[in-house]
């Protein structure tokens, strides 16, 4: 691929990188070089790098955090959007309502930064409403896109409004949360979707002023379990499937009833301490990962007549 004219423009003003390999910016630790990878600074850089690419062809990828997703031996062809430098956000106070309490607010936080550190900053400001996403991986663009959910919360409970990028009239736009449908990890922003090509640059959410104490206790909490399940014994993507409330329980446990805990091709491996939670257990392939994904989707089927549905987005060529 030529990146002579891209190189140009835009040189100077953001950090390119030719053959990065996608190992080094996945949770999961996997992945092949991607052509080109860029960091732009702002969302102004963002958005004309993406009108770039699009105006002369070349085909773009959009990263996140890296969690939930799994790159290709093989790598990503053309280039590689990093929203990791797109880590600003304000809090601002909500209009007022009917109740003098609680307090409310809007923060507005930009696609990049990590969901994580939103909901630490946000308890050390006696801000709740993240709590659920205590050590979540993952940004805020990746959690608004999915409609991240854990511990029986999810993204849209504060969601208010999106602000993105519209590929096909170059503008920038937004809408509210309100005026679409926000479903167990589905959201107009994915396939399908209304706003599917659309790229996710900020959001607004509604939090509620409480205790510091209190919100810290919680996230604890969820820290605790998350540790106690295994998530970050190794490098992972996080939940390998989706949940589906039909089959009637969790897929962790239709997993364990297949004896999938420690079930490994190569270094890829279902961790020991849970069995919706595939991991790296050394030098993984994207290869062999696939191979013990499309495995536990076989034995599923099989044996229960479930089709399990991936929570893990398969990126670039395999």
């Amino acid at each position: 691929m030529n990146t002579s004219k891209l190189t140009d423009m835009f040189s100077g003003t953001m950090e390119i990188r030719e053959h990065e390999p996608m190992k080094l910016h996945t949770t999961i630790r996997i992945g092949g070089p991607a052509d080109i990878f860029c960091t732009p600074p702002s969302i102004e850089t963002f958005c004309a790098l993406l009108s770039f690419c699009i105006q002369e062809n070349i085909p773009y990828f959009i990263l996140g955090g890296g969690a939930n997703l799994l790159v290709g031996d093989r790598g990503i062809r053309g280039v590689v959007i990093s929203t990791e430098l797109l880590t600003r956000y304000s809090i601002t106070a909500a209009p007022p309502n009917a109740s003098a309490e609680p307090r409310n607010a809007i923060v507005c936080a930009e696609a990049g930064l990590s969901i994580a550190r939103l909901a630490e900053n946000l308890a050390h400001e006696s801000w709740s409403g993240f709590e659920f996403s205590a050590s979540l991986p993952g940004t805020v663009g990746g959690a608004v896109y999915m409609n991240a959910r854990c511990y029986n919360h999810e993204i849209a409970d504060v969601l208010t409004r999106i602000h993105f990028f519209n590929p096909k009239t170059f503008a920038t736009c937004s809408i509210e949360r309100s005026q679409h449908s926000w479903e167990y990890k589905k959201t107009p922003f994915m396939p399908g979707g209304a706003y599917e090509s659309s790229i996710i640059l900020k959001a607004e959410f509604l939090v509620t002023q409480k205790n510091e104490s209190e919100i810290l206790k919680e996230m604890e909490h969820y820290t605790a379990d998350r540790i106690a399940k295994g998530h970050f014994d190794y490098p992972s993507a996080g939940s390998m499937f989706k949940n589906n409330r039909a089959f009637g329980k969790p897929t962790g446990m239709i997993l364990d009833e297949l004896n999938f805990r420690g079930k490994r091709i190569g270094d890829a491996m279902v961790s020991p301490k849970h069995a919706n939670i595939f991991v790296n257990a050394g030098n993984a392939s994207a290869r062999d990962m696939r191979a013990l994904i499309e495995l536990a989707q076989t034995e599923a089927l099989q044996q229960f007549g479930f089709s399990l549905e991936p929570e893990v987005v398969f990126a670039g060529e395999f």
